[in-house]
């Protein structure tokens, strides 16, 4: 389990990880939802910053739902960092930061007091566009491409009872990135509105190497004791 953890890529971690701390703690009393949900009042008025975030990582208490929920977020989100995102965890964070953004400012028009659900919806949504011809199997029952999974969950949704409004507010969330950054470049007169600002590539991407780096001959460590000392020979300083 703990190799597993670990090779988790690090956003997906973080994200996963926080989700089912904050679960944790509702499920033993060190917090309850009430200082958790979405309150603009509260945000704005009272200067309760921290509901901008923990509105997205409480599921609810643990059941079935919970584990749903965590299952698809896991899956979906690794994939997408690891697949179209690969190399690029800054670009994966603002895409966070802007699909978190739109919902909030949803959530200001609407009574939604929990954003997670919406959240793993856009990653299932952006995941499914990105690879539209993968074949899925959802619990032996159906079988559909790709783009037909958010679809089917927000069916699901409607089978248990819940609201689908969630639901497609992370369609909705969903759909907007992908036309601004999948899209609308590719477009005739296109070009790419999303452009991720220059100090989270500072702290997410590791500077790549200089192709036309070719180090001294004495700081390639590669090098056989021999090899460097034929090489010294051939290079007398």
């Amino acid at each position: 389990f703990a190799q597993e953890y670990l090779g988790m890529p690090a956003v997906t971690r973080a994200y996963t990880t926080a989700c089912v701390l904050t679960t944790a703690a509702v499920q033993l009393e060190f917090i309850t939802p009430f200082q958790l949900y979405f309150n603009p009042d509260l945000i704005f008025r009272k200067f309760q910053i921290w509901r901008l975030i923990t509105n997205f990582l409480f599921f609810g208490p643990l059941g079935f739902s919970f584990f749903f929920n965590m299952i698809f977020l896991y899956r979906y989100c690794r994939m997408l960092e690891e697949g179209s995102f690969r190399g690029r965890t800054a670009d994966f964070v603002f895409m966070f930061l802007f699909g978190g953004f739109l919902m909030t400012l949803f959530g200001l028009f609407a009574s939604l007091f929990f954003l997670g659900q919406a959240f793993t919806i856009m990653l299932v949504y952006v995941w499914s566009r990105r690879n539209p011809y993968i074949r899925m199997n959802f619990f032996g029952l159906l079988n559909f491409q790709a783009p037909f999974l958010p679809w089917v969950l927000m069916g699901f949704s409607l089978l248990l009872g819940n609201s689908i409004i969630i639901d497609l507010l992370g369609i909705a969330v969903g759909h907007i990135y992908y036309f601004l950054e999948d899209v609308f470049p590719n477009q005739p007169g296109g070009k790419k509105l999303l452009l991720t600002p220059s100090f989270l590539k500072m702290v997410f991407d590791t500077p790549e190497e200089d192709p036309n780096y070719n180090p001294l001959p004495e700081d390639r460590a590669e090098l056989h004791p021999r090899d460097r000392d034929q090489n010294e020979q051939q290079h007398p300083q």
